[in-house]
Order: C-alpha cells, then structure tokens, then sequence
C-alpha cells in the first residue's frame, strides 16, 4: 500500500520540456502532474525515450523546464535552484567520481562541497564507507572499481550530506544481476535506515516491481500509470489459459469463462484465453464446471500479470519491445552522428 503523507516532498504542475532536434520539437515530457510525499520511494519505469530521466534533469536542476512549475523540498526548481541542491542527492547514469582519484578522497570532497568541516566530512565517508561494503577498495583508484563497486561509489557521494530527497538515474544499467540483486537490496536498507524520499528511473520491470511502493509508468513523455505495483497488476487481472479436446469443447468452455465477473475471453482453435481479476482463485471452480459438462481440458494454465502486461494492455505494446526498439533507435542516432 502506497504511504500516506502529509505533504509532497515533490510537487509538479504541468511540467512540459521540449527539445530540438533536426528542427523538429521533440515533446520529452508532458504536462506532467505529480505529488510525492516524504519517505516515499518511487519508481518512474518506461522504456528509454520516455522521459524518465528528463524529469529527473528537471526535479535536480540540471535542466529548466519549457514550461509548468516543479517544487523540491518546498523550493522552485527554476528560482530556488541552491535550496533544492541542497536538499537532494542525485546518482547519475554515469560514473560521478574522477577515475584518477581514490574513492576516498572524492568522498571527503564531496562533504566538503557540501559545507562540512573536513573532520566531519572523513567521519561522514568512513561512515559511507563501512555502510555501502567500500572499506575494501576505498583507498583505490576510481578505474581499477569494478561496475557494482562505482556504482555503490556513487550513491555513497550522493548520501554524504544526508539529503532529504535521493535521485536515482537508471542506477542498476550495466550491471551484471548479481550487482544489480545487490544494489536493489542497498537501495531498500537505505530507505529504510534514512526515511529520505528514494525516486529512481528504471526500464528492469523485476526492478520497479520489488523496490517500489509505487510505481509510474512514462511513456510518449505523460504518465499513464500511477499506483502500487500489486495495485496495477490486480486491476488487469489474471490471464488463464485452457486446452481443450476440440474447437466444440473450446466454444462451450469460452462461454462460461465469459460468464466469470469482468472476463475478457477469447477463443482461437481449441484454446481459451481469459484475463480475469482473481483468476488463480476462480479456476477450479471453471474446471469443476467443465468437467461436470464432461469435458476435461488437456492443459490449464494460470499466470499472474506482470508489470509488462500492464504496460501491453495501456499501450499496446511490450515494454521489454519497446525499451529494446529505443535502445536500437539511440545506437543508430549515434552512428549517423559519428557518421
């Protein structure tokens, strides 16, 4: 269930950016409409392209928007842009510590651009050191760290001065999935041991589904999804599928399937499919029903909706499919560029 909070941490109103590319305006984000409260940990989950991580730019300042209003820790992310760097962390795509220097000595750094006195910024990095499993490779230089040890690097820089608000920028692309299981249980100690606000991008469905509370989903720029993941996997039902003997068999078995509260059935050859909200709990009665009419399915199976389903049944289209299209889309972009 997604926390009750008494007052948003982050507030959208509206928030479109635009960009221009080839003379064209690309709508990267959309009047987009958001509230998070304090604690939460959030997850925007599209494929790429969607405008995840232009909303992050947004939201940390990196980048104004074209137009509508966005407040972080209660400060203007246009006017107030030193009160919102202040109030955040942000764990970029890429590696935030210099590669020549020790991960150490960018921590310490990293404190003091953040107003700590040099003794509490090394207190505060031995501290982020021992929690983030760093105390190996600290004193090492940033290039000899493997990805899950940059990546842990990384959010240890962006916790040092304790931020009210954590942003976490695709932080699990490229790792292999024992880092990537790793990093997914840091995040939620994290969450839990700090109470910071946690809002990360990803497109690993396994991901959004474990980490988050709630979970949004972005595509085209606009948010079509918004609510717990249990939540949005429930509402589209589960999906039963059922072999029968013959097409007469399937055409008997189509119709009390239908017959089930809110089914969307369908029948090709001898095989019925059904969605069906709850269907794992409704399928032996459907079986006792076609065996009292004396037909005995040859196979039946139950699978629960996944976080793919739902972005299928919004879109249209595969999440997975469309995160691979993006990624083939951004590699052809940047062969023309090289070109």
């Amino acid at each position: 269930m997604t926390t009750t909070h008494a007052a948003p941490v982050i507030e959208t109103r509206g928030l479109t950016r635009h960009f221009t590319a080839h003379r064209n305006t690309v709508e990267a984000v959309r009047d987009l409409d958001l509230e998070i409260g304090q604690g939460e940990l959030v997850a925007f989950l599209g494929p790429n392209g969607a405008g995840k991580s232009t909303t992050l730019r947004m939201l940390t300042t990196l980048i104004p928007p074209t137009s509508g209003t966005a407040r972080v820790a209660g400060h203007d992310v246009v006017t107030g842009q030193r009160e919102v760097r202040r109030a955040i962390g942000f764990v970029g795509q890429g590696n935030g510590a210099g590669h020549v220097q020790h991960g150490r000595d960018e921590l310490v750094s990293q404190g003091r651009a953040h107003g700590l006195s040099r003794t509490a910024a090394r207190s505060r990095a031995d501290e982020l050191i021992e929690d983030l499993d760093l105390s190996a490779v600290a004193d090492r230089k940033v290039s000899t760290l493997s990805g899950g040890q940059r990546r842990r690097l990384d959010i240890a820089m962006g916790l040092v001065h304790l931020p009210r608000v954590l942003f976490l920028d695709e932080p699990s692309t490229g790792l292999d999935p024992q880092n990537r299981a790793n990093l997914q249980g840091l995040v939620e100690r994290l969450h839990a041991s700090t109470g910071s606000t946690i809002v990360l991008t990803t497109h690993y469905l396994e991901e959004a589904d474990a980490l988050a509370e709630r979970v949004i989903v972005i595509d085209h720029g606009a948010v079509i999804a918004d609510d717990t993941a249990r939540s949005l996997k429930s509402a589209l039902g589960d999906l039963l599928t059922i072999g029968l003997v013959d097409e007469v068999d399937a055409a008997v078995a189509a119709e009390h399937a239908a017959r089930l509260p809110g089914a969307e059935v369908e029948r090709i050859g001898a095989t019925v499919t059904a969605r069906v909200a709850r269907g794992h709990e409704l399928a032996p009665d459907l079986l006792v029903e076609l065996n009292r009419r004396g037909m005995a399915p040859r196979s039946i199976e139950v699978a629960r909706p996944t976080l793919d389903d739902v972005f299928l049944n919004l879109t249209g289209r595969s999440l997975r499919e469309a995160h691979e299209n993006a990624d083939a889309s951004s590699h052809t972009s940047k062969e023309e560029v090289a070109a």
